[in-house]
């Protein structure tokens, strides 16, 4: 019991240290902040909208969804995969059909809670060479405000 409470206080506080953008800018120090805007300024994202299409119509796009299981197993996008951040480097590859070749430019959409996670995921994906990762930049709040589909 103590091993599952601590790892959903890890959870909780890797959550929060992440939340990027739905956090008050003040409670970060200036380092912080310029590690996530330099995160977001050498990737490509899209709000909600867009990534409302891509869930309509995914053709081969892979929705990846880095939140912890548990934040996915209460409401996930439809189509999503779940992949923690955490293990994201480890985990996409099976996804994408290794050891037989990979699609570098294979269409990445990357959604977390607050897109702070969603950020940072892309990033890594494009330093491991995949060319169309794309972070989708917002709360998922704003996804259940307009009423979009989730899955539970």
């Amino acid at each position: 019991m103590t091993r599952i409470l601590m790892k959903a206080a890890i959870a909780a506080v890797g959550a929060l240290l992440l939340a990027g953008p739905a956090l008050a800018a003040e409670n970060w120090p200036d380092s912080f902040d310029q590690y996530m805007a330099k995160a977001r300024g050498s990737i490509s994202s899209i709000n909600a909208d867009a990534f409302y299409e891509v869930v309509k119509s995914p053709g081969n796009t892979l929705i990846v969804d880095v939140r912890e299981p548990d934040e996915f197993a209460s409401g996930h996008i439809p189509g999503a995969i779940s992949i923690p951040r955490g293990l994201l480097e480890f985990r996409v590859w099976k996804v994408l059909g290794h050891p037989s070749a990979i699609d570098y430019n294979r269409k990445i959409v990357v959604y977390c809670l607050s897109g702070g996670r969603a950020t940072l995921a892309t990033r890594q994906l494009k330093e491991l060479g995949f060319t169309n990762a794309i972070a989708v930049a917002m709360p998922l709040s704003e996804w259940q405000q307009k009423n979009y589909p989730l899955v539970k």
